[in-house]
């Protein structure tokens, strides 16, 4: 080759052969596509709740009943000395509230169970399963839609309290916000577990019975710790082993603007031990 030949022909640019890659778009596309996947699963939910009034009164009424009636009657009777949060004495209503929210997310997880029971029975839970999207990050979008429906719940029975005269902070209902989403999350995962093992939606109704009740009574929702324990003792230790305990007692906190680190800690554990089961749980009928 002679040197115009030499000087004629192209060089490779080697500058552009060796520049890195942009990967800046496919990550970005990567996170959209989660995005609408998630926002497509909570959308679904919180069409299925508006449609369904009824269940959203009836999420309504047993808090309120405990509340109006239960509450009220033991207004003058029971009342809480001063311990943390609270920094005066309070009446049994205002010490309920808290136990009566975690009250309406548990129900909540349980009725979004229910909902995954028949969903699996009609079959759209199968064609869930079919996006190409991984097992886990279905289910936690399945549960984190549940736990928005949940605080919608939440935050109408927190207004209904406070209209109808217990003494709420107004603030509360901005600092309950992280705790919330916390217990819902845990009781969404630990109602995953139970549909994971039920197979038929007519057994539900008596493996709900079974959950619900004994957790929710087992725990310091209705009456504080240290009175379980003048009581009994062996009903002190289960009542303070329970999750469900941890959780009402970061969200009474949380309500006065302060966080418990310690119930906190627990329900996080206790989230990330309900989702693990239940992966395990829905992973063997995916490849069924």
């Amino acid at each position: 080759m002679t040197t115009l030949e030499q000087q004629a022909s192209p060089t490779p640019d080697t500058t552009a052969m060796h520049a890195p890659v942009d990967s800046a778009p496919a990550s970005t596309g990567f996170v959209r596509t989660k995005l609408i996947v998630l926002w497509a699963i909570i959308l679904r939910e919180l069409r299925r709740f508006l449609q369904q009034r009824s269940r959203f009164f009836g999420a309504l009424v047993r808090p309120l009943i405990w509340l109006l009636v239960f509450a009220a009657g033991f207004r003058a009777a029971l009342g809480i000395a001063i311990t943390p949060p609270y920094e005066t004495y309070i009446t049994y209503d205002v010490y309920i509230v808290p136990g009566l929210v975690g009250m309406v997310q548990l129900f909540n997880g349980m009725q979004n169970s229910l909902s995954m029971v028949y969903d699996r029975e009609m079959g759209s839970m199968r064609v869930l399963l079919t996006c190409p999207e991984p097992l886990p990050f279905l289910l936690f979008a399945r549960l984190f839609a549940g736990m928005c429906v949940s605080l919608l719940q939440v935050y109408a029975f927190l207004l209904i309290a406070r209209l109808s005269g217990v003494d709420l902070p107004w603030e509360g209902f901005v600092s309950v916000l992280p705790a919330l989403v916390l217990t819902g999350l845990m009781l969404g995962a630990a109602g995953m577990v139970v549909s994971s093992q039920v197979r038929q939606i007519e057994n539900f109704a008596g493996v709900m019975n079974f959950v619900v009740f004994p957790v929710f009574f087992l725990s310091s929702a209705l009456y504080p710790l240290w009175k379980m324990q003048e009581g009994s003792e062996w009903v002190y230790q289960l009542c303070r082993f329970n999750p469900f305990t941890d959780a009402v007692e970061m969200i009474r906190f949380a309500l006065y603007g302060q966080w418990h680190a310690e119930a906190a800690t627990y329900t996080a554990i206790a989230t990330l031990v309900c989702l693990t089961l239940a992966l395990i749980g829905y992973r063997p009928r995916q490849r069924a």
